[in-house]
């Protein structure tokens, strides 16, 4: 855990860093998903404004602004018309996710379909779906058009695999990573990977920021499966034990059922069969969870995919678009918002 200690003094920064290098395309980039998102019909235009007021870090956004940049893209808007794009396609997937998980909290607002219902908010996704595949039409780049389309399925691929296991204790690591893959990396990949398809650049350099971003997504949603069950962080809203409750099994679960004995086995199925689970069944999974070590043991994983991700950039030049990717890795690791 030592490295990921020494990690902790550039986090935030890492984060303001790329994001204050591309602060003028960011602010285009809202006002591009504002004017996309318009809407004659008045519902569609409430839940709209909501959810651009709920914002986000834009963190794949930044991805394809900082990879644009790094590529030394120069030729106009299209950067910022496709990091818009890919915030739409995030978006969408956050209000399905909301909906399937009957989550009702995120970015410590209530969600979409807490407020207006589960119709309303599956088909507001659908809107923002359709929106993005209208400005890839626009973008009239064929193969940038062929990597967020499947992409899009990918992740709706990843959301029908968590499903089929859901409450599944004994879940494979490698079944785990699948669905984090599906869910949370290709898109990450295909955020940084749009840059130099923008660029031109050859098939190596694509090719590198797409595994770049596929392994900064892994190390991100890690990070944030362990924040659920670290009870000394509370972040971005983000209440400790909101997985739990929705008996979703995330790689703590997974490393703390390999960990625990027979009879803690028991107990830990009998508590993911249940469909409501208690503050109690919480308290017990925590205290598990510190006895086995089961949060240094994840963030040791996640150190694994860092070290992929920043490797992967060496292809490139040094510059300061170049650091600013490398460092955003320890944001992704241990974030503190």
């Amino acid at each position: 855990m030592g490295s990921v200690i020494q990690l902790k003094k550039q986090i935030n920064n890492s984060y303001s860093d790329l994001k204050n290098s591309v602060e003028d395309k960011l602010v285009l980039v809202e006002e591009k998903i504002k004017n996309k998102l318009t809407s004659e019909v008045d519902l569609v235009q409430k839940i709209s404004d909501y959810h651009l007021k709920t914002g986000g870090k834009r963190l794949r956004a930044l991805l394809t602004l900082g990879s644009s940049k790094l590529c030394g893209y120069l030729k106009g808007g299209r950067d910022i018309n496709l990091a818009a794009c890919i915030e739409m396609i995030h978006g969408a997937t956050l209000m399905h996710d909301d909906v399937i998980d009957n989550s009702d909290i995120r970015r410590g607002e209530k969600t979409i379909n807490t407020i207006w219902g589960n119709q309303s908010s599956i088909l507001a996704g659908d809107y923002l779906l359709s929106r993005c595949f209208e400005m890839m039409v626009e973008d009239g780049n064929l193969e940038i058009l062929k990597l967020l389309s499947s992409t899009s399925a990918k992740i709706a691929q990843g959301e029908i695999l968590q499903l089929q296991h859901k409450g599944e204790i004994d879940m494979l690591e490698e079944i785990y990573l699948k669905i984090i893959t599906s869910k949370t990396a290709v898109l990450f990949s295909a955020a940084a990977k749009v840059g130099a398809i923008l660029s031109e650049r050859n098939n190596k350099e694509k090719e590198a920021l797409e595994f770049y971003g596929k392994n900064l997504g892994l190390t991100f949603q890690i990070a944030d499966d362990t924040l659920d069950y670290n009870s000394e962080i509370n972040l971005f809203g983000k209440k400790v034990g909101n997985d739990f409750y929705e008996g979703k099994i995330t790689l703590p679960i997974i490393l703390l059922f390999q960990q625990a004995n027979d009879s803690e086995k028991k107990q830990l199925k009998n508590i993911f069969k249940q469909n409501i689970r208690s503050t109690y069944d919480l308290s017990y999974i925590l205290k598990l969870i510190s006895k086995y070590k089961i949060i240094s043991k994840c963030y040791k994983k996640a150190e694994h995919f860092i070290n992929l991700a920043s490797n992967s950039l060496s292809i490139f030049k040094n510059s300061k678009e170049k650091k600013n990717l490398e460092n955003l890795t320890s944001f992704s690791l241990e974030r503190s918002f």
